[in-house]
């Protein structure tokens, strides 16, 4: 059998896989209690679970690889079309330098407490950035921007795992925490709104916490998340270039600007679902179909996680995580209360 056959063999067995995964995740994704974790989340665990067949993982093995690159730079296009301009304008200045302030600070201050407690420069980077922009998304949007450390692609496959994994997993607790202190914060809808929006790390996240709240908190929390989410295409250029020079300094052939193109279809995707005429119902099933290909691409993440470098190098990068999520919290906490 040729080299070309496996190949396209392998490619359906994760096909198939990575398509139930996600298709059980937005299921249990849309149960009562399940929503709050979100159907990523979950197509990210039943990937996890699939480790428990090795003849099935083994068999899919190159084509999750595929999956997991181009299905989630194809599904973060089509989430492009969630994003309406007119909406985010109409929202005010306000709303969206409160998420640049957001975004920025965060990374930063993620990035710096990770650096400090010893993570790698290039799970730093990741982690900080699915923390501060938007989740899974923003790690793999991120993610194409950062050459490999020491050409170890093996390595930054599993940087980008882990650091989807942590984001996912303190997106869930903070959501539970936050629906947890609503009734002790004493917050307008729209002050509620705006906290779960600035503060939680997917969509998903952000919705089902404002949507708890009543539609005035589902709405601002809603534009608040697509604000963040906005700046993920200047963050990727701005971080990849900060981070090639960076490199450069030890590694003299790091000289080529990094250009995430596939964000140039996030952006043409936001442009047409603002203004072209599309129905409701097409612009929400090409949001389906951009959360189904995620789910797709979380789940193949979820199958090829090493358990081992998450559990030696992933404690003190949950840290890192887990302070400056605390921070941003009690950051967009004061925020929506005096300005909101």
């Amino acid at each position: 059998m040729s080299f070309k056959t496996l190949r396209t063999k392998s490619f359906g067995y994760a096909f198939l896989i990575t398509l139930s995964c996600s298709l059980l995740g937005s299921f249990l994704g849309s149960l009562p209690y399940l929503s709050v974790i979100g159907a990523l989340v979950l197509a990210l665990i039943l990937g996890m679970v699939f480790q428990v067949w090795p003849a099935a993982v083994q068999a899919s093995k190159a084509g999750n690889g595929l999956i997991a690159n181009k299905f989630l730079r194809l599904g973060i296009i089509l989430l492009g079309f969630k994003l309406n301009l007119i909406e985010l304008a109409q929202a005010g200045v306000k709303t969206i330098v409160v998420a640049l302030i957001i975004v920025t600070g965060t990374i930063s201050l993620t990035y710096w407490l990770a650096r400090k407690f010893g993570v790698s420069r290039q799970l730093a980077i990741l982690a900080a950035s699915g923390t501060g922009i938007c989740g899974a998304a923003a790690v793999m949007g991120i993610s194409p921007q950062i050459p490999a450390a020491d050409g170890d692609e093996a390595q930054k496959h599993d940087d980008e795992v882990l650091a989807v994994a942590i984001v996912a997993i303190l997106g869930t607790v903070f959501t539970l925490i936050e629906l947890g202190l609503r009734p002790l914060l004493q917050m307008t809808p729209t002050q509620f709104g705006v906290m779960a929006g600035g503060s939680l790390h997917e969509i998903a996240h952000a919705v089902a916490t404002g949507g708890a709240n009543g539609p005035v908190s589902l709405n601002t929390a809603i534009i608040m998340k697509l604000s963040r989410v906005l700046l993920l295409a200047p963050a990727a250029l701005i971080i990849g270039i900060w981070y090639q020079r960076q490199s450069s300094r030890t590694n003299a052939s790091s000289r080529k600007l990094p250009i995430p193109w596939f964000m140039l279809g996030f952006i043409l995707a936001s442009v047409a679902g603002t203004f072209l005429p599309l129905s409701s119902a097409v612009l929400a099933g090409l949001v389906k179909l951009a959360y189904l290909v995620l789910g797709m691409a979380m789940a193949a993440l979820g199958i090829s996680v090493n358990f081992k470098v998450f559990w030696r190098s992933g404690r003190k990068a949950v840290l890192a995580c887990l302070t400056g999520s605390v921070c941003l919290l009690a950051f967009t906490i004061l925020v929506s209360k005096l300005f909101f």
